[in-house]
């Protein structure tokens, strides 16, 4: 069999290698960094003892996934770990609006807007495995359901502002939906910036919101101990700087890259009209983040928030959307939207005895190098008076920072690239994920179905580079 090379270990890049593996093909993985995973890594970033994740903490789309379902991770040491609510988004009233495991449960804590959001959410919910079959599938691939995903598509073309005051009457469910409808990286004003937002909600009500015990360090490692009872190798500090260092005679080549690192490594290997395409390719905003060693849980007011890992502050559906306008047409905010994670109240291996960590972030223009730490303490303090007293350490992170420790978060988009309707359908190309060079492929979240850590672009063009092998 021919040797089948992947550069990169992120998520996709692993996911493409496992399943080039599986058919029988000898694959190398090369990782530029000293640990792998990418965006899915957990180190001591504060102090000793202090586990952080360095990207994507919470996993929902990860626990969702159809491909790393169909994997023995757990033989692997990957085991979830969930909160009593997937989620808490706090208001100025002192108390907290929740996302629910339970549709019943949920339709039952919002009250006169409870129908309305199961309305919204059931139909993906009640089909989830189809739904995320067809929604993290292949472009190409006629869906299984397909009423069901043009009634998510009716919904997830519209705008997310609009859509949440004509579905909900109260402040309260609307401050929900705003929060998930924000993890878009869209203006409310744009379509599909709800999209995100019903996938996320649907999801908490079937596979919830989970972290993987220790950190998301445990879905790299699970997916490497596999890989390799597979027979597959990860080559750790190797940094490809051309194609012609890691091109394996005959075999396939998947990069887990953006379109920028590709046009660097292949140049005039890649034909005119791709590299014009990847030359063209839009980045997203990108996230201003801070990892924070504590001395005690976040002491939030609402007594809600203890009952979830993830935490959204924000305030209200208006607030919410003049931030993520601000963020998406390059400007910075005074109240940013805030994504918080608290993994160490149900995760007591992440910090020392009675310590805890805590992980959050804000949109800010792509490659901004304004210091948002005093605006995000700033809301955390709106929401938790005495947050300040609990730090021991902190350590913030700019675009330009996290970029130098992952290479594929350009400007910081933790994305891979923005999630507009041009990018939507031809992500990057025409071709997805072959590049129309001989035995060349891309796999990383630049591809369909976009970001997060599900491993679904690499998983479909590891499957695209097989059949063509």
């Amino acid at each position: 069999m021919p040797r089948a090379c992947v550069i990169g270990s992120g998520p996709n890049g692993l996911a493409a290698a496992v399943v080039l593996a599986r058919a029988g093909l000898p694959v190398d993985v090369y990782e530029a960094e000293s640990i792998p995973g990418g965006g899915a890594r957990t180190m001591e970033l504060t102090q000793p003892g202090f586990k952080h994740d360095f990207g994507s903490a919470v996993h929902p789309m990860g626990a969702g996934s159809p491909f790393f379902t169909s994997l023995p991770l757990a033989e692997h040491g990957l085991q979830w770990i969930h909160g009593t609510s997937p989620l808490a988004h706090p208001l100025d009233d002192g108390t907290a609006v929740t996302l629910e495991h339970s549709l019943q449960d949920q339709e039952m804590q919002l009250g006169e807007d409870g129908p309305a959001w199961r309305d919204l959410m059931e139909p993906i919910a009640t089909h989830w495995a189809d739904f995320a079959a067809d929604a993290l599938g292949p472009p190409t691939r006629i869906p299984r359901r397909p009423l069901l995903m043009a009634n998510f598509a009716r919904k997830a073309m519209q705008a997310a502002g609009p859509l949440a005051r004509r579905t909900f009457r109260g402040e309260r469910a609307r401050a929900l939906f705003a929060g998930l409808a924000a993890h878009s990286f869209l203006s409310f004003d744009e379509p599909l910036s709800p999209a995100v937002g019903l996938v996320l909600g649907a999801a908490a009500h079937v596979v919830g919101w989970p972290v993987p015990r220790g950190g998301s360090q445990a879905i790299t490692n699970a997916l490497i101990g596999y890989l390799e009872k597979l027979g597959g190798a990860v080559h750790t500090g190797r940094r490809i700087m051309s194609l012609d260092e890691a091109d394996p005679s005959e075999g396939p080549v998947l990069c887990d890259l953006t379109p920028r690192q590709l046009l660097y490594i292949a140049g005039e290997r890649l034909q005119k009209t791709y590299r014009k395409a990847m030359g063209d390719f839009r980045y997203g905003p990108g996230i201003f983040k801070i990892d924070y060693a504590l001395s005690a849980p976040i002491p939030w007011t609402a007594r809600e928030c203890f009952r979830a890992i993830t935490v959204h502050l924000g305030g209200t559906l208006d607030e919410i959307e003049r931030s993520e306008y601000v963020a998406t047409h390059g400007a910075i905010t005074e109240k940013p939207f805030v994504l918080v994670a608290q993994p160490s109240l149900f995760d007591a291996t992440r910090a020392p005895e009675g310590k805890h960590v805590a992980w959050m972030y804000c949109h800010v223009p792509n490659a901004t190098t304004v210091d948002m730490t005093s605006r995000i303490e700033a809301q955390l303090e709106r929401f938790a008076p005495g947050f300040k007293d609990c730090v021991q350490e902190r350590r913030a992170w700019s675009p330009a920072a996290l970029e130098s420790m992952d290479a594929n978060l350009i400007g910081g988009d933790i994305g891979g690239g923005e999630l507009s309707i041009r990018q939507f359908f031809f992500r990057p190309a025409l071709g997805n994920y072959y590049t129309g060079t001989r035995n060349l492929y891309l796999c990383s979240s630049s591809t369909p179905p976009g970001g997060g850590v599900h491993g679904m672009c690499g998983y479909h063009a590891a499957r695209m580079a097989l059949r063509r092998l």
